[in-house]
């Protein structure tokens, strides 16, 4: 087996690499296990001094590894670009919070002196996807490796420059070999490693098909695992929102990453009274879309990552029209090189249609018609997944109503949703479980460990009803 680099502008291969070999394997499983002893009493001091150079490797040479991303997955260069800063600001942000987020935390327990302290688990195997090819490693491995873990990423199969890049970013930042390792390895030798014991934690960002997989397996084995997977973010619209800027965030919001975004907004409800001005101005939007080469800066919408999220996508925009979807923009795959699709626009489909209940991972919005602010949270809620979400309205009560019944991990209020290392990342239902990023993300990966000192001189304190039941 091998992993290529195909340009997904023309869909030819530029680069094949052999997959790892089960001796290779080992080496590295067997080299993680055997840092991990010395690494996990290593300063924070230290850590964090390697973390600011790691971040400081991602800035000064954003533009190469932008260049990388959309070579090997399309996505607009500048896009690209900015997602090497952004890994930056999390390096910075855990080297400079990590002590605070794992100091010790005394709890009043009188007559004992107690506290709780937090602990690396050990290696942890990060099974990473490609649509944001460095930024979805960084958020796992920055916390992880602050923390005293060590990381083994199992990337997608079609970016492996990225993989073996990001390997290759932490050892000049100074971390020790076998800290974090790339493993080119396919689906069956996943499986391996998440039966492995010497994998303490398992971490996944991709589809819920992979999420049910990667999840039984962990639970099979009693290992701690972090799920971040599809989303269907709905995004809400009411009379009173700014229509100007819900419509420019709107077109933003689902067509980043060349839609291919888990928080992209994919569903726009719209209530009755705005509705028609919103798809007018919606479609018209979409429309003057700027689809082309990648690395020019001009271009808003570059090729999908692979031909088989092409075709995917279009079959479900077909099958959504047959059901009674009405196809206002877009819909027809384009013939000749490269994995292009317009972007496109579906009103109305009924429940049980493709683009009602499934997620559509490409520059396909799919709108609909809500009677009122109830209605709308109605159809925002009935789907599957509850990742991020977004409701555009200047009237608090409307605000406090959707805050507090959208279910979704994120609620963006009058904007767009967007992860950031400062806030908790994750969702609900078949969207996942588990948080990545800020301190929640940090705590995913430890042992949280009570801690209790007896003074021997002290009385035996009475044993209380609830001791006794122990």
């Amino acid at each position: 087996m091998s992993f290529a680099t195909i340009d997904p502008t023309t869909g030819k291969t530029l680069r094949i690499f052999p997959a790892h070999t089960p001796e290779e394997v080992e080496a590295r499983l067997r080299r993680a296990e055997e840092t991990f002893r010395t690494f996990r009493h290593t300063s924070l001091a230290e850590r964090a001094g390697w973390m600011r150079r790691a971040a400081e490797l991602l800035e000064g040479e954003a533009d190469a590894y932008g260049r990388m991303m959309t070579q090997e997955m399309g996505k607009p260069l500048e896009a690209a670009r900015a997602e090497a800063r952004k890994c930056a600001t999390a390096c910075h942000y855990y080297a400079e919070n990590a002590e605070r987020f794992l100091a010790d935390e005394p709890v009043d327990t009188p007559p004992d002196t107690s506290f709780v302290r937090y602990q690396p688990l050990g290696p942890v195997l990060a099974i990473m996807p490609w649509n944001f090819p460095f930024w979805q490693v960084v958020r796992f491995a920055a916390p992880a490796l602050m923390a005293g873990n060590v990381g083994l990423l199992k990337h997608a199969h079609n970016v492996p420059q990225c993989a073996l890049a990001l390997e290759e970013l932490f050892l000049r930042a100074g971390f020790p070999q076998g800290v974090f390792q790339s493993l080119l390895v396919d689906v069956a030798g996943v499986r391996r490693l998440i039966e492995d014991p010497r994998i303490r934690a398992v971490t996944l960002t991709g589809s819920e098909g992979a999420g049910r997989d990667v999840g039984q397996r962990s639970g099979q084995q009693l290992k701690k695992v972090v799920l971040e997977l599809g989303g269907s973010d709905p995004f809400v619209v009411l009379p009173s929102a700014d229509l100007d800027r819900a419509v420019e965030t709107a077109v933003k919001a689902r067509l980043i990453n060349n839609g291919q975004s888990c928080i992209a907004a994919k569903r726009f409800i719209v209530t009755q009274p705005i509705y028609e001005e919103f798809e007018r101005r919606f479609v018209e939007r979409m429309r003057r879309a700027v689809v082309g080469d990648p690395q020019d800066a001009k271009t808003e919408v570059g090729p999908l990552a692979m031909v088989s999220i092409r075709d995917g996508l279009h079959d479900q925009v077909e099958r959504s029209v047959a059901a009674g979807a009405r196809l206002l923009l877009g819909g027809l795959k384009p013939s000749g090189p490269g994995f292009w699709y317009p972007p496109t626009v579906l009103a109305n489909p009924p429940p049980g249609s493709p683009a009602y209940t499934e997620e559509m991972f490409g520059p396909v919005a799919v709108l609909f018609r809500a009677k009122d602010a109830r209605d709308a949270l109605r159809i925002a809620n009935d789907s599957p997944y509850g990742l991020g979400s977004s409701v555009w309205t200047r009237d608090e009560a409307e605000q406090r109503f959707f805050i507090d019944g959208l279910e979704a991990g994120t609620v963006a209020v009058n904007g767009m949703v967007a992860s950031d290392p400062r806030l908790p990342f994750g969702g609900v239902k078949a969207s996942g479980h588990g948080r990545e990023l800020a301190r929640h993300g940090l705590l995913e990966f430890l042992n949280i460990k009570t801690v209790r000192l007896s003074n021997p001189s002290a009385p035996a304190p009475a044993q209380t009803p609830a001791q006794a039941n122990e």
